[in-house]
């Protein structure tokens, strides 16, 4: 399934790209229906920024949710990586012990917007390969992930804000 979003922030691009690999701000971001974030690769400096985390789903599932996951814990791998210099950068969510069976992949892009600002950027594919239920699992899954992002970005801007 398709997705894109837009997130605007008071900040110049750089100052954005350097606040989506930080390890510490995302060690205090609370999103909806998950543990924090546990960081498992942080490279945050050079012209290549990374940062991986790993996220724990402790929401409440529904029944089919439960019985495909088989009894095992809900977690992912959510990989950022930044080309400063362009403004460039690829999201990745893969579920840990799924295979390929539920993941996402996206471009990501910081313009500069008027008056020193940024727009981020999210444009992707979200997909859940499991027989028969991958796409209403995809209609019904990817909704929360674009809350989270959004809540993500009001965390952003409310940092980006306090550093100004």
């Amino acid at each position: 399934m398709r997705f894109d979003v837009e997130h605007p922030f008071p900040a110049p691009p750089h100052a954005v790209a350097d606040l989506l690999v930080d390890a510490d701000f995302y060690g205090t971001v609370e999103l909806p229906d998950l543990a924090l974030s546990e960081v498992v690769t942080h490279q945050p400096s050079g012209e290549r920024a990374l940062l991986a985390l790993r996220y724990a789903y402790v929401g409440s599932l529904d029944p089919v949710a439960r019985k495909l996951l088989g009894g095992r814990d809900l977690t992912w791998l959510q990989t950022l990586t930044i080309e400063r210099a362009q403004g460039r950068g690829r999201l990745t969510i893969v579920a840990d012990g799924a295979g390929d069976r539920l993941q996402a992949d996206a471009s990501v892009v910081l313009r500069e917007a008027e008056g020193g600002t940024t727009v981020r950027r999210i444009e992707g594919r979200f997909v859940v390969r499991v027989p028969l239920v991958g796409g209403a699992a995809e209609r019904r899954i990817l909704p929360g992930v674009l809350r989270r992002l959004d809540v993500e970005a009001d965390a952003l801007r409310a940092r980006l804000r306090e550093c100004a």
